[in-house]
Parts: structure tokens; sequence; C-alpha cells
């Protein structure tokens, strides 16, 4: 079911001032920095007798915009936050899924540090609820049920972003009861935080690179992460989204095309009780790819034919998925 013009027009709305208050929240004069990665924005003011940069992010001409509108009067945080929850009220009403009060609040709270802005890109079920929005299309609650929240960066950001959250992970999420949750890996490095006695879990994910290692060191987030596969596809040019809590978190989620195409490949991947699971993401992969194809064509077949090209491990995969679900395999036959 699709929603209202005027409801995805009030979301819009509400993702465009969430943007433009980014860039303000972080304080300071923002300049562009030269780096032999590229061209990035920061923000520099001065803390006691210190200056501090604060990264904003990739030179773009989207973000040269948004800088220059930045003006003396621009509306201040109170009218900012009133302004949002009214239309987080508004949407809420018109159906548009939420996130329940602990997911909020860990949302909100990475957000605040800064993990959303140095990087980190939601990722899994959480992701996929923020699409509805994004399309403008009613999912069903049952491909959107999940109390872990996964959060994606790559690794090497540390080579382009000279900056870190503040405070750190680890002081904000015990404020939020989150504990260091143990793992398998000899040096005791987590990758996992879980709520006590039970309730939300908080992954963190890397891309599996090179150096094939299994846990890597997220230098921007000051956490370590678990490394996967096929994840550098996923998280390529992430974008911004909103989710529905209080006046709003700003998050930044993988384009709906590279996350459909992804459920196709990691849904083969499965294994042990992961088997479990693979139902869901065959499912969220062709909810999406019915959207795709009627209002994203060409970016679904740009995303399909870049996985494709990456590789016979990728090319199997997705294969094997289409051949579970042949009503898949008919979509793309429309835009290939």
């Amino acid at each position: 079911m699709r929603f209202p013009l005027s409801t995805h027009t009030s979301y819009q709305d509400l993702l465009e001032a969430h943007r433009m208050h980014d860039v303000t929240a972080v304080g300071g004069t923002p300049f562009l920095k030269e780096l032999p990665q590229g061209k990035y924005w920061y923000a520099r003011q001065k803390i006691g007798e210190k200056p501090v940069d604060r990264y904003i992010g990739p030179d773009s001409e989207d973000l040269r915009q948004r800088i220059a509108l930045i003006r003396e009067d621009i509306d201040d945080n109170k009218s900012f936050e009133r302004n949002c929850a009214l239309l987080v009220a508004q949407l809420r009403a018109a159906g548009l899924p939420t996130v329940d009060r602990q997911t909020g609040s860990i949302l909100n709270a990475m957000a605040r540090v800064g993990v959303f802005r140095l990087g980190g890109t939601l990722v899994g079920t959480h992701a996929f609820r923020l699409y509805s929005a994004e399309l403008g299309f009613a999912f069903s609650g049952t491909l959107a049920v999940t109390q872990d929240v996964d959060v994606a960066a790559f690794e090497n950001l540390k080579l382009a972003i000279d900056d870190q959250v503040d405070p750190s992970l680890a002081e904000t999420f015990k404020s939020l009861s989150l504990e260091p949750a143990p793992g398998l890996d000899p040096k005791g490095r987590s990758t996992r935080w879980r709520m006590k006695g039970g309730g939300a879990i908080v992954d963190f994910l890397a891309p599996r690179m090179q150096s094939k290692s299994e846990i890597v060191r997220l230098e921007p987030l000051n956490v370590y992460a678990q490394t996967l596969p096929f994840l550098n596809f996923l998280i390529a040019e992430p974008i911004p989204a909103v989710a529905l809590y209080r006046s709003g978190v700003l998050v930044q989620i993988p384009k709906p095309e590279r996350y459909a195409v992804h459920k196709l490949i990691v849904a083969q991947r499965r294994t042990g009780p992961g088997l479990a699971k693979v139902a869901k993401d065959l499912a969220q992969a062709e909810t999406l790819i019915q959207v795709l194809v009627e209002d994203r064509p060409q970016e679904l077949a740009i995303a399909y034919e870049t996985a494709l090209a990456n590789g016979t491990k990728w090319r199997e995969a997705i294969n094997a998925s289409l051949k579970q679900r042949p009503g898949i395999g008919r979509l793309f036959g429309e835009i290939i």
C-alpha cells in the first residue's frame, strides 16, 4: 500500500530539517580540508585554548549548498525540536513505522555522540523499516520486527576522518545499561553490546576486506567490529533517513536497491541457526524489489549488475536466491 503524497512530502520535510540542523549542530565554523583521499568538510571551534575540528562529511554540491544556507537567524534548537516533533506525530498518525522506546533511545544516543555523522550506517531490519518512509510504501509488519541494532562502517574511514565520537560509546552505552557482551575473541575484544537483564543488542560490523581479519577497530567510533563479506557492497554510498522517535533521529542507511540485492546474497550464506532468517531475507528483498522496479528501475538495475560483476561467489548466491523466489527473477527481467 502506498502512502499519500502528502505523507511522503511531510517525511521529506522532516528529513531536510534534520539534515540542515545536523550541519549547525556540530558547531563552529565550517571549512574544507583537502586530504589525499579527497575533500572533506569540518567545523572548527575553540574549546578553551585548543581548536577542535569536528567532521561534517565528504565534499559534495548538496553539502556545500546546506552550509551556504546556514544563517545566524536559523531557528533555535527548541523551535527545531518542536516543529520536528509535530511532523513525527503526523507521520505516526499516518501509519509510518516508528521505533520502540528502547531502540529509539539507543539510536538517539548514538546520533548525539556522532556515530552516524562519523560514518556509521544503520543496517539490518531497522534500516528496512526506514525504507517505508523513503519509498512511501507500507510494508508488512512481520518483515520488520527485531530488537537488534546493527551498525556498520568501513575500517578505512579513519584515513579520512580525523575525529571521534564524544563522549565515548562505552560511556554512552553505560548510561543506557548496555554492556559489552563476551565473545570468542581470545583478546577479549567485544563487537556486541547487550542490555542488562535482556532486551536490545547492538552489533558493530565492518566489511571483510583484503586483511581477512575477523575483528577490526573502527577508530572514529572507538569500538571494535565484526567483519563480514559482501558488506562493502551494502554500505557504499549510504543515504540519510530519520527514525520516528520523539522529534526524529537522523541516521544513515544503505540505498534500498543495494539492501535488496545484498539480501539475495546473504540469504545463501546463512548456516546453522541463521537458516531461520533465509525466508525473511528473501521476503524483504522481494518487497523492496517490487517497489523499486516501478519507482527506481535504473538504480535497481545498476545495483544488480554491479553485484553480478563482483565475481563468481556473488553471481552464484544471487542466482540461487532467484531460483528459490522465481518471482524476483521475473521482476528483474522487466528492467534488465
